[in-house]
């Protein structure tokens, strides 16, 4: 069929208006990520790729140290110049919201298309904000207080997912130096000691801060963190002990408890060649791995419900962000990329997302199927049985921080950086003080650090 002038001018135009649709509905994405190791940057360019392939945007993934992010997104928010989407820790995802450096309304929309009932709820309540959600959560891992699970059953005793029953099995366990009831962290000037003990404060519900910033200790709860403390650490071997005591001796076979995070778990499995487990003539053995058990959720007598200490890591859609298109990719990354996403590392990416409304076990059951290790590698779901798995996927459901819930988690980490709390608690542990003198003696300290 010929056309005439004026057909052919009107469909030359409709063309035009066709591609130069096409051509501004394909954007270029920035994603700045703070897993800048060779071998993850390479997964996640490969899901950007993928991503690509599925919607026509580009992704430029681009490496960021983690203790530089801080700094450069405050810079680039100044200059108008953010990355669409910013992979980011738990400690930037309030204050940022609150500073316009992301948009909530975005991440909102993002969890809300996916399924708010799909993700972990301690990952969620983390981010939350008035009415919505700061950052979309993607990753993240619980402590776990690691024991001994045949000895355990051999004794009777009740898995260690309270005080008393921690208490309960360092009476029927500990025979130093065969074997220690706990390795409790005592070494002031670790992080590890920090971090072991805002866990066990949160098992008793106490927290050096609430809605209004600092706030004193609860004495009676306090004095109950600390007797139990005490107790743990006179189940431990004398010194100052940090994680490299307490790993070295549960794989030893000389300690019945001890608090690790999930990076252990490959290692106790006999997968890493520079931490193999020693318990037997077998650097490679499984069999410490088949007699362990964890718990993530710990709880103490005035607080029954207990906590998991949490870290969790988030998508943050930025202000400056091409809105739709990095909506797009951060739902991509969260569905048919999340194998891509949780492959990164799975020891230490407990999946956030568990499935989807059809398939709700769809991402548990795939992570507990990626490999994790070193030297040897092995999937999760081949070295630890169900009842473990879900315990350590479970831990996100009720993960916390000081100062989270609260909009105060700037102020909670100056106190735990301070590590004040670290040096009162190991005086009292050596007798400097009695418990109502050092809990006076903590309120003052962290009175005084804000």
């Amino acid at each position: 069929m010929k056309l005439n002038r004026k057909a052919e001018m009107l469909m030359g135009a409709a063309t035009v208006l066709i591609m130069s649709t096409l051509t501004a509905s394909a954007e270029n994405l920035r994603f700045w990520t703070t897993e800048e190791q060779p071998e993850r940057l390479a997964r996640q360019e490969q899901m950007a790729a993928d991503f690509a392939a599925a919607s026509g945007h580009t992704v430029e993934v681009i490496p960021v140290t983690e203790t530089d992010l801080g700094t450069r997104a405050t810079a680039a928010f100044a200059a108008g110049d953010l990355p669409d989407v910013i992979y980011h820790p738990l400690q930037y995802a309030l204050p940022w919201a609150d500073a316009g450096i992301l948009d909530t309304d975005a991440a909102t929309d993002v969890i809300e298309n996916l399924g708010e009932d799909t993700f972990a709820p301690g990952a969620l309540a983390m981010a939350a904000t008035g009415d919505g959600f700061a950052s979309v959560p993607v990753d993240g891992w619980t402590q776990m207080l690691v024991y001994r699970a045949d000895k355990f059953a051999e004794m009777g005793l009740e898995p260690p997912s309270t005080y008393a029953n921690v208490l309960a099995a360092i009476e029927k366990l500990h025979n130093p130096p065969a074997m220690y009831g706990f390795v409790a962290a005592t070494k002031i000037d670790e992080n590890f000691m920090s971090q072991v003990l805002e866990h066990v404060f949160l098992a008793n519900g106490v927290s050096p801060v609430g809605p209004d910033g600092v706030q004193p200790l609860d004495e009676a709860k306090t004095v109950e963190v600390l007797d139990f403390y005490k107790a743990i650490a006179e189940a431990s071997p004398p010194g100052d002990l940090y994680w490299d005591q307490s790993r070295t001796l549960y794989f030893s076979g000389n300690a019945a408890m001890i608090i690790w995070s999930p990076f252990i778990l490959d290692e106790l499995a006999g997968l890493r060649d520079s931490a193999p487990p020693t318990i037997n003539d077998d650097p490679q053995t499984r069999d410490l791995a088949a007699a362990t058990g964890v718990v993530t959720n710990f709880s103490g007598p005035s607080n029954p419900d207990g906590a998991a200490w949490g870290d969790v890591r988030y998508f943050g859609i930025t202000s400056d962000a091409e809105t739709d298109a990095a909506m797009e990719f951060v739902q991509f990354s969260m569905n048919e990329g999340y194998g891509q996403t949780l492959a990164i590392a799975p020891e230490g990416k407990f999946p956030v997302r568990r499935g989807t409304a059809d398939d709700p076990a769809k991402f548990s059951n795939l992570w507990a199927g990626l490999d994790v290790g070193v030297d040897r590698k092995a999937p999760l779901g081949d070295l630890y049985e169900q009842a473990m798995i879900d315990e350590i996927v479970g831990g996100l459901d009720v993960a916390q921080r000081w100062g989270v819930s609260d909009g105060q988690l700037a102020a909670a980490s100056k106190i735990i950086n301070s590590q004040v709390i670290n040096r009162l608690v190991r005086e009292y542990i050596d007798g400097e003080r009695d418990a109502a003198a050092t809990v006076a003696e903590l309120n003052k300290a962290i009175a005084a650090v804000n």
